[in-house]
């Protein structure tokens, strides 16, 4: 979420030069391990578990042509620390994956340890599958079953694949809504889920939990009622997002392809410099801590598993000769915000050729990937807002300087760059921002008249934000001010996207409400970009 703040972080110089003791040592404050994170699979085992431990539900994702992921997490009480397990521990967990539902045809199985070092969490790299079909699985803990998920393999390299349904999501906040935009995304028809960020916020959560407004029988208990720094906290958070029936849903009917935006760790924060006064020490171990939890919470592979208050998370995905992805983590390695973090005036700090959103590393990897690329679509998932966003139609605009308004070097590069790689049909992911947005990209946003070279979805969100409206108070003055902006609206939803060869589609889906569950979805509009021809059009 974009909340302004007129704090100047500066002075950060020495911070990158410590950056490795400062790891190292937020490694060992919350207990991380050098090896893969299979290095706990020794821990005494729990004797017996008494009470249903799939509470969390279950998810899959990172489709492969043949490889998936499958996550659980044991949590027979999931509002306790340890979730209802001992703080020392192992449990055997058996995975089953099956061609069809009822598991009369299973194509692979296995057993797999969850520890209380890792949450109880369990993550299986399911090798050996078909590409482009769809596969059931579950777990078993003893007695217990766990709730039947559905995934689907990507198809395999070189494919020529006729449609592909996604979904885009992002920004679930939960005091501020329930979740009811993923009951409707569970019923999509969609190949894979795109979350784009602020899965959990780390804010205080009062006992009625804010906007749901608890009954007086199912209040929250006062573990959720601060600030998260620990990783306890963050896995707790994890925890209650999950006891959400909807967001278990939408977890087992499709394979999810997760990133990060700021509040799974702290609002605004930039690689490692914290929104406000904080030691840098103390953030990095804090750091530390969210990663490890998100890890133990996403449907990722041990290559993501975090060392120390450092995680890999930018990675590729193909679908056949269709669509590239490159997911990108805009939070990690970003320069520090310029004139602090809200909307302000650009000027030569925010416009510094030297600034960068993604960091170098990252930067050249996407790059590479665009000269490599042969895929129709090239789709970059990523957290904040891409295009240029003015709030005024004529004179100098604030624009915000924690999205990439606040990098314009680090996105001409970026713009560039598939330009000289000859990466066409360009397609821009986002979230962060709470509304819903169809822009045109433009080579040069100052330039009304400038070529456009991609679009840009950028989803509402699931809750955060409450209810919203449709059409703002500021819907013309906005429209007006940003003539590549082809819908504005400020419900809560997610957003639907077809990709074939001619054409990509999206249907920006809302919900009237969401402080109440049970609210209908609509289609406020739907868009088409033809391919070879960038902008958006109605569909």
């Amino acid at each position: 979420m974009e909340n302004s703040s007129d704090r100047r972080r500066s002075d950060i110089v020495g911070l990158q030069a410590r950056r490795r003791f400062l790891t190292l040592a937020a490694m060992t404050s919350v207990g991380a391990f050098a090896g893969v994170p299979h290095a706990q699979a020794a821990a005494r085992r729990v004797e017996k578990i008494s009470e249903f431990p799939f509470t969390l539900g279950v998810a899959s994702g990172d489709p492969l042509p043949t490889s998936v992921v499958l996550w659980t997490r044991l949590a027979p009480r999931p509002y306790e620390v340890g979730g209802g397990l001992p703080p020392a521990g192992a449990v055997e967990v058996r995975w089953d994956i099956a061609r069809d539902e009822r598991f009369r045809h299973i194509e692979r199985s296995g057993l797999t340890t969850a520890s209380a070092g890792f949450g109880y969490s369990v993550h299986v790299d399911v090798r050996g599958l078909e590409p482009g079909r769809s596969y059931w699985y579950r777990f078993r803990a003893e007695a217990w079953s766990s709730p039947v998920g559905r995934t689907r393999t990507a198809p395999a390299a070189g494919a020529s694949v006729r449609e592909l349904r996604l979904g885009l999501a992002s920004c679930q906040q939960y005091d501020e809504g329930y979740f009811t935009a993923h009951a409707h995304l569970a019923r999509e028809e969609l190949d894979a889920v795109f979350f784009v960020g602020d899965y959990i916020y780390e804010n205080a959560i009062d006992a009625q939990a804010g906007e749901r407004r608890l009954p007086a029988g199912n209040r929250l208990p006062e573990v959720f009622d601060h600030e998260l720094t620990t990783l306890e906290d963050y896995r707790l958070r994890y925890a209650l997002a999950r006891t959400d029936p909807d967001l278990r849903a939408a977890h087992a009917a499709h394979p999810w392809v997760v990133t990060w935006d700021d509040h799974e760790v702290e609002n605004n924060y930039a690689a490692g410099v914290p929104q406000d006064s904080e030691d840098p020490a103390r953030f990095l171990r804090r750091r530390a801590a969210a990663y490890r939890a998100y890890w133990e919470n996403m449907p990722l592979r041990p290559a993501q598993y975090p060392r120390g208050a450092d995680m890999r998370l930018y990675r590729r995905l193909h679908f056949g000769r269709l669509a590239q992805f490159d997911i990108l983590d805009t939070r990690q390695y970003r320069s520090d915000q310029a004139y602090g973090d809200g909307w302000k005036y650009p000027g030569p700090e925010s416009q510094d050729v030297s600034r960068t959103m993604t960091g170098q590393a990252q930067e050249r990897w996407l790059l590479d990937g665009f000269r490599a690329s042969s895929a129709t679509w090239n789709v970059i998932p990523q957290q904040v807002a891409f295009s240029r966003r003015r709030l005024t139609r004529t004179g100098p605009s604030r624009l915000s300087m924690d999205a990439w308004d606040g990098y314009p070097a680090s996105r001409d590069r970026v713009l560039q760059g598939a330009r000289a790689a000859g990466a066409g049909n360009l397609i821009v992911l986002s979230g962060d921002s709470h509304i819903h947005l169809a822009m045109d990209i433009k080579k040069d946003f100052d330039d009304p008249r400038s070529p456009t070279v991609g679009v840009e979805i950028l989803g509402s969100s699931i809750s955060s934000g409450s209810d919203g409206m449709e059409q703002p108070e500021d819907w013309a003055e906005l429209l007006a001010a940003n003539p590549h902006w082809s819908y504005y609206a400020k419900r809560r939803g997610y957003v639907v996207i077809t990709l074939t060869p001619t054409h990509a589609r999206a249907d920006y889906r809302t919900l009237a409400y969401v402080t109440r569950p049970g609210a209908p979805v609509t289609t406020g509009a739907r868009l088409v970009t033809r391919a070879g021809k960038p902008g958006f059009e109605p569909a």
